[in-house]
């Protein structure tokens, strides 16, 4: 499938040298994973949020402290417990009694990068608080509505639903996250080099940023103005078309699915640095975009599976 090519999108030297001193510094500390903090990147500029699922101890929460590091944005970090209030999370309106009005006090969400460690040890209503946060930049809060600062990331880790002590996201919610990854173990030279080096906590907390918010918000407009073509189009329609039909999927993918996954396409082609979206940057990303939207069947097996039998059923044109 032919690819047409239009005017380069608006991104210059210094915002691409920056992006490639971000990711070269997110590798430095989370290593040998270098396909997962590019697609922790794509998320990033694609104006999506994040979620990173896998066991404990495998990197999650160094990658998400590494990418904030390297964001230089205003950062907070939330431990999601059992006892843990939306209040918590996004503020609570209290009474002045000399000013005799409520006062808003906001919650650690009004930051332009929040981390919600382990998010699935809260139980739902907990979890739903971040709903329209994640989904239209604002909370509301005794009927009033406050905006959140701009550029504005949810990265989030969760461990697997089977381990004790955690509850099942929503589909609602598991809808807001653009991507979700997992790190899995290093690979045998990249566990040596943990082993044997310094603490990763201490490292990032050492790092210098390199990206800012203007720089967040300019390389977002970068990313939307990379091309893809109607034949690209085309075959992101086909793909949501077959997820509607195809065997062990009990809901499929719906239209803001595959908004999200050409959203993402662009950002991973200008990482790749092309101003234009190919068949094979839409092949690299629909597992992460689309695994944990797919609802499968009671025999089914899981999204990831789910996901990879899709692709293969289309055929690029």
């Amino acid at each position: 499938m032919p690819a047409a090519i239009h005017e380069p999108a608006m991104l210059t030297d210094r915002d691409q040298d920056a992006l490639t001193a971000a990711q070269a510094q997110v590798n430095g500390f989370v290593l040998g994973k270098a396909h997962e903090v590019r697609l922790a990147f794509v998320a990033l500029l694609s104006d999506g949020h994040l979620l990173i699922e896998d066991l404990p101890g495998l990197g999650k929460t160094t990658l998400a402290h590494a990418l904030a590091a390297t964001l230089g944005l205003g950062f907070q970090r939330v431990q999601f417990t059992s006892d843990l209030l939306p209040s918590d999370i996004v503020g609570v309106s209290i009474f002045d009694a000399q000013a005799r009005r409520f006062e808003f006090h906001p919650g650690p969400v009004f930051a332009n990068v929040l981390l919600a460690d382990e998010i699935n040890r809260a139980p739902p209503r907990t979890q739903s608080a971040l709903l329209e946060a994640m989904a239209e930049h604002q909370v509301t809060v005794d009927g009033t509505t406050h905006r959140l600062p701009e550029p504005f990331f949810v990265i989030a880790t969760q461990n697997p639903v089977d381990l004790s002590g955690t509850y099942p996201l929503p589909d609602s919610q598991l809808d807001r996250f653009l991507l979700r990854l997992t790190l899995g173990y290093p690979h045998e030279d990249a566990e040596r080099a943990l082993l044997s080096g310094e603490d990763r906590r201490e490292l990032i907390a050492q790092a210098m940023p390199t990206l800012g918010a203007e720089d967040v918000l300019r390389l977002r407009r970068a990313v939307a103005g990379v091309h893809a073509g109607e034949a690209l189009v085309a075959y992101v329609q086909a793909l949501l078309g077959r997820s509607r039909h195809a065997a062990g999927v009990r809901v499929g993918l719906s239209p803001r699915a595959g908004i999200a996954l050409l959203r993402a396409a662009r950002a991973y082609a200008m990482l790749q640095g092309r101003n234009h979206v190919l068949p094979e940057d839409v092949q690299a990303l629909f597992a992460p975009v689309a695994a944990h939207r797919l609802v499968p069947g009671s025999e089914a097996g899981d999204g990831a599976a789910l996901a990879e039998s899709i692709l293969r059923g289309v055929p690029v044109d």
